[in-house]
């Protein structure tokens, strides 16, 4: 079963999916439809989205490694 809403958004990002619209042939609702799948499925379904973004270290610019240096 289908529920309705509305969604309010920047005109430049309503442009955009008009385009995605006219590009893929796809009716916009069903591209938000997908959209909203993919950014909203399942988190664990990606073993290696819990990595991202918590490895640190390394040089701090790519400058600082050997071969890279300015002098």
């Amino acid at each position: 079963m289908l529920v309705k809403f509305n969604v309010r958004c920047p005109e430049a990002l309503m442009r955009r999916l008009r385009q995605e619209a006219r590009r893929t042939g796809l009716p916009m609702s069903r591209i938000v439809r997908e959209m909203l799948q993919n950014g909203l499925g399942d988190k664990a379904a990606d073993p290696l989205r819990r990595f991202v973004g918590v490895i640190k270290g390394g040089p701090p610019d790519v400058s600082s490694r050997k071969g890279f240096s300015r002098s």
